[in-house]
């Protein structure tokens, strides 16, 4: 990321610090962030989509019900992201949002890098880059793909609201066009 996109996220997480939530750790965020996409993606993967109605917005849930039900097997196999296979993980935008109404919303964009062994195709669209990784010798060859996916994360900050993040954004480049 650039040194402007790190100072502006910083500044951001300060006031959510000053004016929202004294105790936010964005440390704590991204473990958490971590551990929901692990497990939404496992859900999207075994199409458990019913089980995802308290992680994931309505308006997200109903586009994945359309995209999950023509998606070829291996795509499908490839959003599954373990926890120990994200390989790295950035915030993205960081956005605070008041509504006509007094409503107060933080949003924060995550993005992950992951390791799956799904058999997806070698040929990518002209922008998007795959990387494969060889583990073993020659006999034993197993060959994983460095994939992405794109989670944003939105929670209202308004007297009385529930304390939960909901997941307002869902996309895995190459899988979920």
């Amino acid at each position: 990321t650039s040194p402007f996109v790190w100072l502006r996220t910083r500044f951001y997480y300060l006031l959510i610090r000053l004016y929202f939530d004294q105790e936010f750790s964005i440390e704590e965020f991204t473990r958490g962030a971590k551990q929901a996409f692990s497990v939404v993606s496992k859900l999207l993967s075994q199409r458990k989509l019913d089980l995802l109605d308290e992680l994931v917005s309505a308006e997200v849930l109903q586009v994945l019900k359309e995209k999950i039900s023509v998606l070829p097997d291996n795509h499908r196999d490839a959003l599954s992201a373990d926890i120990d296979a994200i390989m790295y993980t950035t915030e993205g935008d960081v956005r605070i949002y008041y509504d006509d109404d007094g409503i107060k919303f933080v949003s924060i964009l995550m993005r992950f890098w992951y390791l799956t062994g799904a058999n997806i195709p070698d040929e990518v669209p002209s922008e998007t880059k795959v990387f494969q990784i060889m583990f073993g010798d020659e006999s034993t060859k197993e060959k994983r793909h460095l994939l992405t996916a794109n989670y944003e994360f939105q929670r209202e900050y308004t007297e009385g609201a529930k304390p939960d993040w909901t997941i307002t954004r869902i996309e895995h480049p190459r899988l979920l066009e």
